[in-house]
């Protein structure tokens, strides 16, 4: 980002800079972002001061599932109405609100927070893999279900995890792709993602 106008209070020049740091905020929107804020009343801009802190206060990572929680275990690991026998691998908590959006699944999760991609340095230790081999060691789980994004990092996640899987004994599936190629979970629609789920098919190693 280039450096702000000497015409920018020192104050609003971070502000707009630390907005720029967030993912998917060019130099435009910064300035747009910080300036609303500016003009928002004193209790707004506090209100949302404070949530941001809550957040980093209260929120933390489910020990079980890795899924984004204040309670440990998160309310998903501990209902008692969900079956225990299917985990439903995602890449991101957001995939979770995804397909709980659908109403049509009822085990439980994994989050590995992200996919393999050599591109950007992220390899197999980086991920939630170790945490998730951990937790089909009780022999209670049956079926895993590869719900990794339909793209090329997803799918070579997938393919590396039903590779790591394959000798367990379980049966690993992915979602049926009804999906688009390319896309991301959270993005698509509560019909095609309850179709996927229904679809799954068996991955052989």
């Amino acid at each position: 980002m280039n450096e702000p106008s000497p015409a920018t209070a020192a104050p609003l020049a971070r502000l707009i800079q630390e907005f720029y740091k967030l993912p998917g905020i060019g130099p435009k929107s910064a300035q747009r972002l910080a300036y609303y804020l500016l003009r928002m009343p004193a209790a707004e801009a506090q209100a949302l001061a404070s949530a941001i802190l809550e957040v980093k206060e209260k929120i933390t990572l489910c020990t079980v599932c890795q899924n984004v929680t204040e309670i440990d275990p998160c309310r998903i690991c501990s209902g008692q109405q969900r079956d225990r026998t299917i985990i439903c691998v995602v890449e991101e908590p957001l995939d979770i609100l995804a397909l709980e959006r659908t109403q049509s699944y009822r085990g439980l999760y994994h989050v590995l927070h992200g996919a393999i991609s050599p591109m950007d340095g992220i390899g197999p230790e980086d991920l939630k893999i170790a945490d998730l081999l951990a937790r089909l060691r009780s022999g209670e789980v049956t079926e895993v279900i590869l719900a990794t994004n339909p793209n090329l990092e997803g799918e070579a996640t997938a393919m590396y995890l039903s590779r790591l899987l394959g000798p367990l004994g379980l049966s690993v599936t992915s979602l049926a792709r009804g999906l688009p190629a390319g896309g991301d979970l959270e993005y698509a629609d509560d019909v095609t993602l309850t179709r996927a789920l229904e679809g799954r098919l068996e991955i052989r190693g």
